[in-house]
């Protein structure tokens, strides 16, 4: 046997398959980079069919960690520095508070409420304004998290009340502290959220999509210690001017639907 020309035989043979196996890579790329192209396009027809327009923010932070964050127990203590005002410790993790300042709505509304967050609340700069419900005379705020809220949960809420002179009466709040990031995961793009939107029929027809942002909402509630999940907030305008807020996990894209915590519906009907 002439083990030269064997030799040279198997080096070409290795050779033509190492081209195969490498063609077939590219192919199967190709045709992966095509599926995400065609989905792509896909949502982007359902989105045109519907006359649903919309504005996406850059796609930068492409991964997200979930969060964890423990109960703040109030204590005199902590509260110690704050000024014109009566403060209350109704339990651990429930503080409310009586202005004695004089402070109007007019006022605190120029800056949506900063420096008044700033000047009387504990760690107000934390906390971002969400709402104002001019029939309740209540506004209502979410702590936030490296600049992103955490939606609805009653473990990080601030709702700031005010009388029918629009004079800042008093504020009850709830607060976590002792931050911490874990378990780092891909998201899903702002298209691909509204996408998922549009899929399922939730984007009425001829509305708009004028902002996806990022935050987290409640996975695990215990009593001391809260777990948050990167969560996208899908804010709607309406045909007829109204808006609509969608929240969707960030890493699987299924809907989220917030309820009153029955306590804090409880320490409400106590207040009033």
């Amino acid at each position: 046997m002439d083990w030269s020309k064997t030799k040279t035989i198997f080096i070409i043979v290795f050779s033509i398959l190492n081209v195969l196996l490498y063609s077939l890579y590219l192919n199967r790329n190709d045709n992966i980079e095509n599926l995400e192209v065609m989905a792509k396009t896909s949502m982007e027809d359902i989105l045109k069919q519907e006359n649903i327009t919309y504005k996406l923010p850059p796609f930068v932070d492409k991964e997200a960690s979930f969060v964890s964050a423990d109960v703040v127990d109030f204590n005199k203590e902590s509260l110690k520095d704050l000024k014109g005002q009566k403060t209350y410790i109704m339990s651990d993790n429930l503080l409310r508070s009586t202005l004695t300042d004089k402070i109007t709505l007019e006022e605190v509304k120029k800056d949506d409420f900063k420096s008044f967050l700033s000047q009387y609340v504990l760690n107000g700069t934390e906390y971002v304004l969400w709402n104002m419900d001019e029939e309740q005379k209540k506004a209502f705020f979410f702590q936030q998290f490296d600049g992103r809220p955490i939606y609805h949960s009653p473990s990080a809420m601030l709702v700031v009340s005010w009388n029918e002179d629009e004079k800042i009466q008093s504020y009850e709040q709830r607060m976590l502290q002792d931050f911490a990031n874990f378990n780092k995961k891909n998201l899903l793009s702002p298209l691909e959220i509204i996408g998922s939107l549009a899929s399922r029929g939730l984007l009425k027809q001829d509305s708009e999509v004028t902002s996806v942002k990022m935050g987290y909402s409640t996975l695990v509630r215990l009593t001391e210690t809260q777990v948050f999940a990167p969560t996208w907030d899908v804010q709607v305008k309406l045909k007829n001017g109204e808006k609509e807020h969608h929240f969707l996990s960030a890493n699987e894209g299924k809907v989220i639907e917030f309820e009153l915590d029955k306590d804090t519906e409880e320490d409400e009907e106590q207040s009033e």
